[in-house]
C-alpha cells in the first residue's frame, strides 16, 4: 500500500485532525485558498511544488506564471490525442481503475459499496452490467480534461457536497464520490453510447471549470479543468460498448491503479 502524507494522516486518524478537517473540508475554505493561490504572491511556492511533486516541466509550455493557479492548470507543450474512432481514450492523466457495475447499478470501490444514484442524485439503469471508470489526479498531473469521443452533450449538473481528498485514506472510510461536491453531464457520442462524464471536487479543489453547457463536441477537444488539488474524473459507459485493456481490467481487480495520460489509448470499440 503506497505511504499516504504526514499530513493526511493526522487528518483523518486523530481526534483533533478530525475536528481540523471539519473546517478545511467544507467548500468555503477552498474558496478562501482558491482566492489566495490566484494572487501573484502565490507564485513563491510554485518552485517548491515543483520539486516536492517531483513534475516534469518538459511537458508543459513555457511561460512567467502570474499566480500559483496559473501554474497549476499549465498547458501541454504537445496536447496529443488518438483518433483513431474505434479507440476508447482516457479524458485525463490520472490513476485509472474499472469497475463492473452491476444488474442493481452497485458498484465497489475499495470496501466501499456505491449506486449510479448516489453519484448522479437520480436512478439510470442505462448503465447497469457496464463499467465506471475512476480517473484519480494527483497534484503533479495535467489538470486540464478533455472529450472521449464525438458528440452531444447536455447541460451539467452541478450537485453540492464537501471537499474530502480523494486519495485511498478518504475513501476507506468516507463516501467520498456520494459526498464530494461534483458536477455531471449525459453525452451522446459517435461511437460508445451514452457516456456519463462526472468531476468529483477533492480537498482544497473549490472549482470545476466546464467549458460548456449543452454543445456538440469533437474528439479530444478541451471539456474543462480542476483548479489546485488532486481530484478524479469518473465515466459511465454502456454495457458491451467498450473492452477495456485487458492490463487494466486485471489491475483493477487487484485493486492496482494503472497511470494513464490525456488522450491515450485505454480500450477499443466493442461494437465494431
Amino acid at each position: 500500500m503506497k505511504k499516504e502524507p504526514r499530513f493526511l494522516r493526522f487528518l483523518y486518524h486523530s481526534f483533533v485532525g478530525g475536528l481540523i478537517l471539519k473546517v478545511i473540508y467544507n467548500p468555503f475554505f477552498s474558496k478562501m485558498m482558491g482566492f489566495f493561490l490566484s494572487t501573484k504572491c502565490s507564485t513563491v511556492i510554485i518552485d517548491g511544488f515543483i520539486k516536492k511533486n517531483k513534475i516534469e516541466m518538459s511537458r508543459f509550455k513555457r511561460k512567467k506564471y502570474t499566480s500559483f493557479n496559473d501554474f497549476f492548470v499549465r498547458e501541454l507543450k504537445n496536447r496529443e490525442v488518438d483518433q483513431d474512432p474505434n479507440h476508447f481514450i482516457s479524458p485525463c492523466d490520472g490513476n485509472l481503475t474499472v469497475l463492473k457495475i452491476g444488474p442493481e447499478s452497485i458498484f465497489k470501490v475499495k470496501n466501499t459499496e456505491y449506486t449510479v444514484k448516489d453519484l448522479l442524485g437520480k436512478e439510470d439503469s442505462a448503465f447497469n452490467d457496464g463499467y465506471c471508470m475512476i480517473f484519480r489526479i494527483e497534484a503533479k498531473d495535467y489538470h486540464r480534461y478533455c472529450y472521449v469521443d464525438s458528440g452531444q452533450k447536455g447541460e451539467n449538473i452541478f450537485i453540492k457536497g464537501k471537499l474530502h481528498t480523494v486519495q485511498e485514506i478518504a475513501t476507506d472510510k468516507y463516501k467520498v464520490f456520494h459526498t464530494n461536491s461534483r458536477e455531471w453531464t449525459k453525452m451522446n457520442t459517435d461511437n460508445f453510447g451514452s457516456i456519463i462524464q462526472i468531476e468529483v471536487g477533492a480537498l482544497v479543489v473549490g472549482k470545476i471549470s466546464n467549458n460548456h453547457g449543452s454543445y456538440e463536441f469533437k474528439r479530444g477537444e478541451e471539456k474543462g479543468r480542476f483548479e489546485f488539488g488532486g481530484s478524479t474524473i469518473i465515466l459511465l459507459v454502456e454495457k458491451d460498448r467498450v473492452k477495456i485493456k485487458d492490463e487494466i481490467l486485471k489491475a483493477s481487480e487487484n485493486n492496482i491503479e494503472t497511470a494513464v495520460y490525456f488522450g491515450g489509448e485505454i480500450g477499443r470499440c466493442a461494437t465494431k
